[in-house]
């Protein structure tokens, strides 16, 4: 079992499950590890749970938290490694928990301890995320151990966190970024245009006066990195737009017409990028939703990003 991507949230939970952890209480981490039908949480989601009951992250849409919290208590107080929970609509407890809903799901239940879950471990995923690096533990569900690495049945993947560079601080970005830190996504916008950059059109934000290639090149973009250039300069975007295709950056877009986006396709392959490297590149920016004004395109960025992310986006 492979329990695939993990969400900004996800990680946020198990920061969370370390620092009680560290402040002492008893803690344990419930994980999504299979589901079936209408389950409303993706396999590797996580719950943790204090031993007065307190709790963050979740593993269904409520179905099942409340049982699975309890479980965790009466694990933390025997001194227990481990259980599993499978709940579906078969089962009493189901219905009693709530899944009466179709879905199907197990849980894996581990106290965060030497003999289940290491807290080094969760600390070494948590420090090499912030780093920009991916990280992976493997958990049996039968012994509830985890380690290291993806020798294990179960195996868990921590991507680093999704980051997104904006260029242009223009009134689209101003709509973008709520919607980006809503989903998670930490962001910076960048632009030399002192005229555009200023801080308070954005709610606090610092934005980076430095131009894209300069910026860049501290931001480094990695694998959970998406970039959106907005400015309509050339002078601009194409400088962001190539650093954006030198890395290894899941989400490349550009804002513009068909017209403008073929021009800029060809002063990219000027720059000697191949066929392979242009497709890379999302034009016009955002999914086809009709969009008519900046809030609109900046959902429709917001959504094709995201489907960038999940792996659903379709070639044009």
């Amino acid at each position: 079992m492979d329990g695939g991507l993990s969400g900004h949230d996800d990680l946020a939970t198990l920061a969370t499950a370390l620092a009680w952890q560290r402040g002492g209480h008893g803690v344990a981490i419930a994980t999504v590890i299979s589901t079936w039908g209408s389950a409303p949480r993706r396999v590797g989601s996580h719950l943790a749970l204090r031993a007065d009951g307190q709790f963050a992250g979740s593993v269904s849409g409520g179905c099942v938290e409340a049982d699975v919290i309890l479980a965790g208590q009466d694990l933390i107080a025997a001194g227990q490694g481990h259980a599993v929970l499978d709940y579906g609509v078969q089962d009493a407890v189901a219905w009693q928990a709530g899944l009466a809903c179709g879905g199907k799901i197990s849980i894996l239940v581990q106290r965060l301890a030497n003999d289940a879950l290491p807290p080094a471990l969760i600390a070494d995923v948590l420090a090499a995320t912030a780093a920009g690096d991916a990280a992976t533990i493997s958990s049996d569900p039968a012994s509830g151990m985890a380690v290291a690495g993806d020798a294990g049945p179960y195996v868990r993947h921590y991507p680093p966190p999704r980051r997104l560079a904006i260029i242009g601080a223009v009134h689209i970005a101003q709509a973008l970024v709520p919607l980006a830190a809503q989903l998670g996504i930490a962001t910076s916008v960048i632009d030399p245009r002192g005229l555009f950059a200023q801080d308070e059109r954005f709610a606090g934000l610092v934005l980076d006066r430095r131009w894209p290639d300069e910026a860049l090149a501290e931001f480094r973009p990695n694998a959970a990195t998406a970039l959106v250039a907005l400015t309509h300069d050339p002078k601009i975007d194409d400088v962001a737009l190539a650093c954006a295709l030198r890395s290894p950056a899941f989400y490349v877009a550009a804002l513009g017409s068909r017209k403008n986006h073929g021009l800029r396709l060809e002063r990219l392959a000027a720059m000697g990028f191949g066929p392979d490297d242009l497709a890379r590149v999302r034009g016009p920016a955002g999914l086809a939703i009709g969009a008519a004004d900046p809030v609109e395109i900046a959902l429709s960025i917001a959504a094709e990003l995201t489907a960038a992310w999940r792996g659903a986006l379709a070639p044009r």
